[in-house]
């Protein structure tokens, strides 16, 4: 039955490394732009599955004490990616395939990238098709976009990295995440010293019936941050990670303090005054305040 074979999916992921999965059903993406759209990939999916394993927070911890920042690159960003997630995601691709549903993996390859073919059919979009992995996750349930761009689930807030599976088998839908994870306490945005994210402008997204609203980013300024930010990876075009960087530590951090997540653990994660760099590498003074109390710090 549909039921088992989802729950049998889902355990075997969890099995396999998985530490979030969440399933969409196609009609979830019926409004999207055939050139992001993951239906554009495998037309004949019933079933679009988000794959999420954790970035530790310790990972953080060298980019935050402004120290190390090699580890984040390769237990947070390169080697969670390739090695870690694409692993768990193969698993569970060999899962499928193993009971006779067809699976196609996806990894993050960034959306603004430029078609890199011509349609092959009347009607098809240009290769390559790649979808916003962080808005295929909200329509999987996991969660929602914040103000500051990134994915936030109710277990990790935004320490999490995506892959996407594609499949024929039916696996049953998750429902859409409803409670509200972002409090637009703009952390985030106070914390950046290139004021890369606006405090009073706000971009309005809906996905699945999900509205939220993401403050407007200039992504040139995240280009040259130097507070833990990087190049994508994948693409010049694409979006810097900054998952590393102050504007999304800070963000864990207010989460922390204000019980959003439900990962605790015994010590908070800012025990000192945040550092920051301005865009020539000059040190700068970072104060960070909740827009929700302005005399108290971040999201308490």
């Amino acid at each position: 039955m549909m039921s088992d074979l989802t729950a049998d999916f889902k355990a075997f992921a969890v099995q396999a490394g998985a530490d979030l999965i969440g399933v969409a059903d196609p009609s979830r993406f019926s409004d999207w732009a055939p050139e992001r759209s993951p239906m554009s990939i495998f037309p004949d999916a019933k079933a679009v599955v988000a794959v999420a394993r954790r970035i530790t927070r310790g990972t953080l911890r060298g980019n935050e004490e402004g120290t190390n920042f090699n580890t984040y690159q390769s237990f947070g960003y390169h080697w969670l990616d390739n090695e870690f997630l694409a692993l768990t995601t193969f698993e569970c691709v060999e899962f499928l395939e193993d009971n006779c549903w067809e699976a196609t993996p996806l990894f993050p390859f960034p959306a603004e990238a430029y078609p890199q073919g011509i349609p092959v059919r009347e009607g098809a979009p240009a290769p390559n098709v790649y979808p916003d992995f962080d808005h295929v996750a909200v329509a999987c349930g996991l969660g929602e976009i914040g103000v500051n761009g990134h994915l936030l689930t109710p277990r990790f807030g935004s320490r999490q990295r995506l892959q996407i599976i594609l499949t024929d088998a039916p696996l049953q839908p998750d429902p859409i995440w409803t409670e509200p994870i972002c409090r637009r306490c703009l952390a985030c945005a106070n914390s950046c010293p290139l004021d890369a994210i606006a405090t009073d402008d706000f971009d309005e997204l809906t996905i699945a019936g999900k509205t939220m609203h993401i403050g407007k980013i200039d992504y040139d300024k995240c280009r040259v941050c130097k507070n833990g930010a990087c190049a994508n990876r994948y693409h010049s075009a694409g979006k810097p990670d900054r998952l590393g960087a102050l504007c999304n530590r800070s963000c864990v951090n207010a989460l922390e303090l204000r019980d959003a997540t439900t990962d605790s653990f015994e010590q908070p994660f800012r025990k000192r005054d945040p550092w920051g760099l301005d865009e020539m590498g000059r040190l700068v003074k970072v104060t960070v305040r909740s827009a929700h109390n302005p005399g108290s710090q971040e999201g308490r």
